[in-house]
């Protein structure tokens, strides 16, 4: 933005002194031009004076004398001519036998209003002619003729551009610098309130100062840090908010498992009691998995201030979970592959611990959710920057209309009347997933069964 910025008020600015610039360049060389003009008709004219003295007379002498001077003063050529067409006086090398000369020497005789001086410019190099009538009335006489050097005027003409150029570039050079200026008072606050921004995506405090830029941009970065202090605040709260829970709630649920457990001895409507029991252990599979829930949300958060986790080797954690719930696969009759060996680290963004707790709950719904005789496969795919783990059932699977649902909270396959699961396994395995940049995904496999992708970031090693 600043680049574009910049290029507009630098284009404006250039646009500005260019207007002014070259209209001034103009009337330097048009006036320079009108000082010769006005300087050689009138030597011109005292020349005309003295030829037609010198045609009164019959006597030139005096008029080849001056006009000789005056050719070794200035370096410009006089050619004096009479009625005749016969020179009376040639000097600075210029002669009646020129082409030019002979064709301005009779339109003068034919009294044609004289041609105007083109204006003068740095380059120019071809001289003037300058030529009157010499006469009374309709009479003419003869002509003079004054061939003007413009060395001198371009010379002076060049100085005065080169003058004005100078001063054009310095009046650039200092838009320039208050383009640049301005666009750095203008911008710069956006650039911080960008960082600010992302520290509030990232659940860090932002920083942004008040106190630069437009007035609007101000009170935006106000916006910004009062709405920053929100954001950390109620993730602050979130976190305690589990804290307190996970203390307050584990206490008198320890305290009645173990008053249940007294009084199993003594309780005779033992299918009561058993159901009593049941119900306090799902109890306690809801406590943990909330806590689980609020925790695999607040990650993302946690993260964005501290991003130090070692990565996981995925292929070695599958491989040891795997062979953790082979016996529980074995118990409800199913059959859990075993996963290839592999040779190089798979490393993904992502703790141990959390990897393993994800795999955990694709393995434990495969599990108890595929059937007797299903088989359960744990495997993986990558590319340069992803890792995905796929964990595939060829059991029931889930009906379409299901699969969109499976991730909600407290959702479970059955509905309400399902015997075991709390419905919270996937919607915590999503939560991880997405905290750590990747994406659950459930899919349909034919002819029957249910796969899940974990797509996960990898671990660029340098």
């Amino acid at each position: 933005m600043r680049t574009r910025l910049l290029a507009v008020l630098v284009t404006l600015a250039l646009a500005v002194v260019a207007a002014f610039a070259v209209p001034l360049l103009s009337a330097t060389a048009d006036q320079r031009t009108q000082q010769l003009v006005i300087s050689r008709s009138s030597d011109v004219d005292r020349f005309v004076v003295l030829a037609q003295q010198a045609v009164d007379s019959g006597d030139a002498t005096a008029l080849n004398a001056d006009a000789r001077v005056y050719s070794s003063l200035y370096s410009e050529g006089v050619l004096i001519v009479d009625a005749q067409r016969q020179p009376l006086v040639e000097t600075g090398g210029l002669t009646s036998s020129d082409p030019a000369a002979r064709a301005v020497i009779e339109a003068t005789l034919r009294n044609e209003p004289e041609a105007p001086v083109e204006r003068i410019r740095p380059w120019s190099d071809a001289p003037v002619l300058f030529a009157r009538p010499v006469g009374t009335g309709t009479r003419v006489s003869g002509v003079v003729l004054l061939r003007a050097s413009v060395t001198a005027a371009a010379a002076d003409v060049g100085a005065a551009w080169s003058a004005i150029a100078a001063g054009a570039m310095v009046v650039a050079a200092l838009f320039v610098l208050l383009a640049v200026l301005l666009s750095r008072w203008m911008v710069r606050p956006l650039v911080e309130l960008e960082t600010g921004v992302l520290a509030v995506a990232g659940g860090r405090r932002a920083q942004v100062p008040e106190r630069s830029g437009p007035r609007e941009l101000r009170s935006l970065a106000a916006s910004v840090n009062r709405m920053s202090d929100a954001v950390v605040e109620s993730a602050n709260q979130q976190q305690r908010l589990v804290a307190d829970t996970s203390h307050q709630l584990r206490n008198p649920m320890a305290a009645l498992r173990l008053r249940l457990d007294l009084l199993g001895t003594e309780v005779e409507n033992r299918p009561a009691y058993a159901a009593t029991v049941a119900e306090v252990e799902r109890l306690e599979r809801i406590l943990d998995g909330l806590l689980a829930l609020a925790t695999a949300e607040s990650t993302a958060t946690r993260l964005a201030a501290r991003a130090d986790d070692e990565p996981a080797d995925l292929a070695a954690v599958v491989a040891e979970r795997v062979d953790a719930w082979r016996l529980s696969a074995d118990e409800a009759g199913a059959t859990l592959v075993p996963c290839a060996g592999h040779t190089e680290p798979l490393l993904v963004r992502t703790p141990e611990s959390e990897l393993a707790q994800i795999l955990d709950v694709l393995l434990d719904n495969a599990v108890h959710h595929a059937g007797q005789g299903a088989t359960i496969t744990a495997a993986w795919e990558s590319t340069s920057d992803t890792v995905t783990l796929i964990v595939t059932d060829d059991g029931p699977g889930l009906p379409p209309e299901d699969l969109a649902r499976a991730t909600e909270r407290f959702w479970r396959a059955g509905g309400d009347g399902a015997p075991r699961g709390t419905g919270l396994g996937l919607a915590i395995a999503r939560e991880q997933t997405r905290a750590r940049g990747g994406v659950l995904e459930l899919r349909a496999v034919e002819p029957h069964g249910l796969q899940v992708r974990i797509t996960l970031p990898a671990e660029v090693t340098p």
